[in-house]
């Protein structure tokens, strides 16, 4: 009887855990289809073949206006940038590039331009200027009236390349930095719908003259269609 009753104890107890598993599985099934299914991706990978708004709006780079990259054909500034660069290495042939193959290049010792007897010189002379012995009147000094009786190389110390512009200029496109007591006639010569200028400005180089010792260099260019061909260089300075 014992042994009965146990037979039937294992029996209801089989059938129970048999019930149990079976309420069990579907869950399991459940869970583990759930558990199986792939994420969907959140973002969808970014088109770098089309910028976005974000990259469109960056900052534009502080140099652009020291140091611009020269373009086909440039801008005056770009031009001005590559001209200045040759005035600091004295280099005459990378200037004469630059000069207007037909009209030249005229010398201004102030900012008055004088069209009849300001010195101008062709691109070939432009070359061979530096060797050039020969001294010319480039006009006369403010105050005094001597004339400024110097070669080229001699005029280049004084009245071209005179101060570090590179360095210490501060740049204006169309735009006169410098003012002195001497007329600027400037626009009148060049006009601006068909000229641009840049100048480069220094506001002083020994602090014990309070600024009396300022230097301007004013890069004259033609348009030619979108190019620029340089036709003026004026220099600026404080004058009596």
């Amino acid at each position: 009887m014992y042994r009965i009753k146990n037979i039937g104890w294992v029996v209801i107890g089989t059938l129970m855990l048999m019930l149990t598993a079976c309420d069990e599985t579907p869950d399991s099934a459940n869970n583990s289809q759930v558990q199986e299914q792939p994420q969907e991706q959140a973002e969808q990978p970014t088109d770098l073949s089309e910028p976005t708004e974000e990259l469109s709006e960056q900052p534009q780079d502080e140099q652009a206006l020291v140091d611009p990259q020269e373009g086909l054909p440039p801008t005056a500034l770009e031009a001005a940038t590559t001209v200045i660069k040759a005035l600091e290495a004295n280099d005459m042939s990378a200037l004469a590039d630059w000069v207007h193959p037909e009209k030249g290049l005229r010398f201004s010792p102030y900012a008055f331009v004088d069209v009849k007897t300001d010195i101008l010189l062709t691109r070939d002379e432009i070359k061979h200027a530096m060797e050039d012995s020969q001294k010319y009147v480039w006009r006369s000094f403010p105050g005094n009236g001597d004339l400024i009786e110097m070669t080229f190389a001699e005029y280049y110390k004084r009245f071209i390349y005179d101060a570090d512009f590179i360095k210490d200029g501060e740049i204006a496109m169309n735009e006169g930095l410098g003012e002195s007591t001497t007329i600027n006639n400037l626009k009148d010569v060049y006009p601006k719908d068909s000229h641009d200028f840049v100048e480069y400005y220094i506001d002083g180089i020994d602090p014990s003259v309070e600024g009396m010792d300022w230097r301007s260099l004013r890069l004259v260019f033609e348009k030619i269609g979108d190019d620029h061909a340089l036709v003026g260089i004026i220099h600026d300075q404080w004058t009596p």
